[in-house]
């Protein structure tokens, strides 16, 4: 997390901001806390798009959407106000380490910590698909790996399932997915389906086993040609997480397992059972741990300027970058 930089607001809505949690495509993100001590995160719209009137119409549609999304297995939308000058919505905050960060710091996973994350996001993604709707950016930053299990974070580019390609948004040049994560029917601007997520789950399980994802280029444009065109690199993967790796990866979405399916081949019992004791090593499990203490600390302290801030992993976010100026009233 980034100390709030001058032109950033000092409140969105009821929501007195903290810091800065990073920035992306539709806008940045905050660590922000509700009047009885909540910690939230608050994705607001670039300025850029919050003009566009057809990206303010499918703003209003997804945040409607995503409102439905909610439970053990994901960050909820707590609150949102897509009319005001610059639109916004407010999700739960999840202490934790992002999966991208605890394999930078401590290397891939376990064997059993594989099966627990993918089984856990593959049932996450089902109940979400029952709800009519797509995740779109699976990816290792948008896991968190919390005390209580991996929570799956970031539905602000989530839809419902209209049939409407949007790979990219064309008007301002912004693609909508992580090149290194996206499907091939995503990178080729079809329509999406629940599929797409699967592919984008067997990604990230190449990622959480081995420490890379399946798809290694110099360049974006090159990855995004061998996700569409070229074969997953899965060396280091055996046995059945190879096998679902590449079930999940099938360049056909009509080919690829359902997250049901997935589910239950990783954990026939429900992933809550691989989750508990062990299902981590110790050593990164104590950081997740000092990450809750920490936050907890935060929730605990006066109104002041925020020194030093601790970071956390986000409701949404990468590194922080401009995203214009928003005003505080």
């Amino acid at each position: 997390m980034q100390p709030l930089l001058p032109e950033d607001p000092s409140r969105i809505g009821s929501y007195r901001l903290l810091g800065r949690l990073g920035a992306g495509g539709m806008g940045c993100v905050y660590l922000g806390r509700t009047e009885g001590g909540r910690t939230v995160a608050v994705k607001v719209v670039r300025p850029e798009l919050a003009v566009d009137a057809e990206f303010r119409a499918r703003f209003r549609r997804e945040v409607a959407a995503a409102r439905k999304v909610g439970g053990a297995w994901t960050a909820p939308v707590l609150d949102a106000d897509t009319e005001s000058g610059r639109p916004w919505v407010a999700g739960g905050y999840v202490a934790g380490l992002a999966l991208s960060e605890a394999v930078a710091g401590f290397g891939p996973l376990p064997e059993q910590g594989v099966r627990a994350l993918v089984a856990r996001l593959a049932e996450a993604l089902a109940a979400v698909h029952e709800l009519g709707l797509i995740h779109r950016d699976l990816k290792p930053s948008n896991v968190i790996l919390s005390p209580d299990g991996p929570v799956l974070i970031d539905f602000g580019i989530a839809r419902a399932m209209d049939g409407t390609a949007t790979a990219a948004l064309t008007s301002t040049g912004i693609v909508v997915g992580s090149p290194g994560h996206m499907s091939p029917e995503q990178v080729q601007g079809h329509a999406l389906g629940g599929p797409s997520d699967v592919f984008q789950l067997g990604t990230v399980l190449a990622f959480a086993a081995t420490g890379h994802g399946p798809f290694q280029a110099d360049s974006a444009a090159t990855m995004l040609y061998k996700v569409a065109h070229g074969e997953p690199e899965l060396g280091g993967l055996q046995g059945e997480l190879r096998e679902v790796a590449q079930a999940c990866l099938a360049k056909d979405p009509a080919a690829r397992p359902t997250p049901r399916q997935v589910a239950e081949r990783l954990a026939p019992r429900g992933a809550a059972e691989l989750i508990g004791a062990g299902w981590l090593a110790a050593p990164l499990m104590a950081q997740i741990s000092r990450r809750t203490v920490e936050l907890l600390n935060l929730d605990a302290a006066p109104e002041a300027p925020l020194q030093s801030p601790p970071r956390f992993a986000a409701f949404a976010g990468s590194a922080a970058a401009p995203c214009g100026r928003i005003s505080s009233s």
